[in-house]
């Protein structure tokens, strides 16, 4: 199996087993769990299974079909419901326009009525006749200019009605287009979700195949993520992607995701997080999949890539701590492969909605180095290949709640790390 599908499973992992962690969790606040026990807590799930993945397939489908009958529904509400007699605009334009056709009748009866008036005045013979006939002229062009100003409020009246039936097909228009995009959105999440499905019923009956390998010149260093995320805000940051070879890299896939537990009953709040990327070849801001990495296409030596990413936290989620993972592979034509050997993860607190997050900086970075050496940020990072976690949160003088949130979150990154690095290098030495 590819590192690609190794890593991706492993994080999908980490981030679907909320149980599993928060039992890790009390173990590694109490002390390091010895290589063994680590690697068996790997071993036990090192993956998401056939029938979660087929679940999410499921649940893909239920939404892809929502969003395609409410796009059916909307067509048809735009070509038949709005144009029905009842709907209120509709009604409006029909008595609107049924009183300017009275308006410009009544106007037309009292123009006649003013010529033949005159008429009548030019064939009086006799100053009595032509009294009578000029009073009635008086009184029949006064007719013609209230009839004729009743007709221009009555046209007024149409047209407003008629635009505002237009306005209301117009924002109909509009939500069908947003339903629209949100049904393409569905399918694409879909298809993720069928191809995951297929990649794992594949790997099951496929040998491990490929020669990859561990590169640690390949690197990823998050900028801009805030060390505190308040509720109901969205934070936009940096991944880069460093190829520090000398060789090209047909294709490089960045990997990233987030997790979270609150302070009080340690819940998964990854529901309140949606992680979303683009690059600029690439600008459309598409969802970050659990089981699925994405493509930055081909990276020359010494150069990098900047994928943007944008975190959106709902503003009902509780107050937690949170990390940030990321790391990179590539694949090149000839079949060679392999990527950085660990994550690198980025802590971070949320806040509750309304929050003052005070001074602000950016989230220090814990790299999976391998010669214990300081990481990114200035913080010295104990290696995370699989047999032990970063001892840094119980130094910083958080609280206990905090601490053992953040605890919570590294046996996330033990479980998901730690089979990742194992697979990884078991395949550099096997040639798998």
């Amino acid at each position: 199996m590819k590192i690609r599908c190794v890593l991706s499973t492993t994080v999908a992992a980490a981030v679907t087993a909320p149980v599993v962690l928060l039992s890790a969790a009390p173990a590694v606040a109490d002390e390091r769990p010895p290589a063994q026990t680590q690697q068996t807590q790997v071993t036990q799930r090192d993956r998401p299974t056939v029938e979660e993945l087929q679940r999410a397939v499921d649940r893909a489908q239920k939404e892809y079909d929502a969003a395609v009958l409410a796009v059916e529904e909307a067509i048809t509400f735009f070509t038949e419901g709005l144009e029905e007699d009842t709907h209120p605009t509709k009604a409006a334009v029909i008595e609107a326009e049924k009183a300017a056709k009275a308006a410009a009748e009544a106007k037309t009866e009292a123009d006649q009525a003013v010529v033949d008036a005159r008429a009548a005045l030019e064939e009086a013979a006799t100053d009595e006749e032509k009294a009578t006939a000029q009073t009635a002229l008086d009184k029949a062009e006064k007719a013609a200019l209230e009839a004729a100003q009743a007709k221009e409020a009555a046209d007024t009246e149409a047209t407003e009605a008629r635009t505002a039936h237009d306005d209301a097909r117009v924002a109909q228009a509009r939500k069908i287009d947003v339903l629209q995009k949100a049904r393409d959105e569905a399918r694409e999440k879909l298809d993720d979700a069928k191809k995951a499905l297929a990649d794992a019923l594949a790997g099951e009956e496929e040998e491990p195949g490929g020669e990859c390998v561990a590169e640690p010149r390949l690197t990823t260093v998050v900028s801009g993520l805030p060390d505190k995320v308040v509720g109901g805000t969205t934070e936009r940051f940096t991944l880069r992607v460093t190829n520090g070879t000398a060789e090209t890299m047909d294709e490089v896939y960045p990997y990233t995701a987030v997790h979270a537990f609150d302070h009080k009953g340690f819940k998964e709040l990854g529901s309140y997080l949606d992680l979303e990327w683009s690059t600029a070849a690439d600008p459309k801001w598409r969802d970050v999949g659990l089981v699925s990495g994405f493509s930055v296409g081909a990276l020359e030596p010494k150069s990098s890539v900047d994928v943007k990413l944008r975190l959106k936290v709902d503003a009902d989620v509780p107050a937690g701590q949170g990390v940030a993972v990321v790391a990179a592979d590539y694949f090149n034509e000839d079949g060679s492969c392999g990527g950085y050997p660990d994550f690198e993860q980025y802590d971070f607190r949320i806040l509750a909605k309304g929050s003052d997050p005070g001074k602000v900086k950016d989230a220090d970075g814990t790299p999976g180095r391998t010669d214990n050496t300081t990481g990114q940020g200035g913080r010295s990072a104990t290696p995370t290949s699989g047999t032990g976690v970063t001892g840094t949160l119980a130094a910083t003088g958080a609280d206990d709640t905090v601490r053992q949130a953040g605890l919570a979150g590294g046996a996330a990154l033990v479980l998901g790390i730690g089979a990742m690095t194992a697979a990884r290098r078991r395949g550099a030495r096997t040639g798998a």
